[in-house]
């Protein structure tokens, strides 16, 4: 079995989509945070996994997560969807495969709304996530 990053192609993971970025991983990361800032979305932690692996003497490829939402928005799916608290705010992976492509990652908003059964009409308080990341990765 070959490795899929050496082909240009991401790994997959059941209910993760994955998006090639044609920016560079720092680019990338300030493309999300203004975007975030513009559509008024809280940003609650910028996690540098490459960085801290770093810190601690170790090498991996650039990875940052950006966990972010709307508590207005998020609060109504949570009390619909108790264990939707598991997977919110929602989250996004930037990273660079060893080949050198960068990518964006996040939860499917379907595979969210199958697994914790969001109603209909609240599903549009995370399908967000979708028109961001399309946003962030148009030039």
């Amino acid at each position: 079995m070959s490795d899929p990053t050496t082909s240009g192609t991401p790994p997959s993971a059941e209910g993760v989509v994955t998006r090639p970025s044609p920016f560079s991983v720092e680019e990338t990361v300030k493309r999300f945070q203004e975007a975030l800032q513009s559509r008024n979305l809280t940003l609650f932690a910028h996690i540098d996994h490459s960085g801290e692996a770093k810190r601690v003497g170790l090498k991996m490829q650039e990875a940052h997560v950006l966990i972010f939402g709307n508590p207005k928005g998020g609060t109504s799916l949570m009390v619909a969807s108790p264990l939707l608290a598991l997977d919110l705010p929602l989250k996004v992976l930037i990273w660079q495969s060893d080949d050198g492509h960068v990518w964006v990652s996040s939860t499917s908003v379907d595979f969210l709304r199958a697994r914790y059964s969001i109603p209909q009409e609240l599903i549009g308080n995370i399908a967000v996530i979708d028109t961001l990341i399309t946003k962030v990765l148009q030039y």
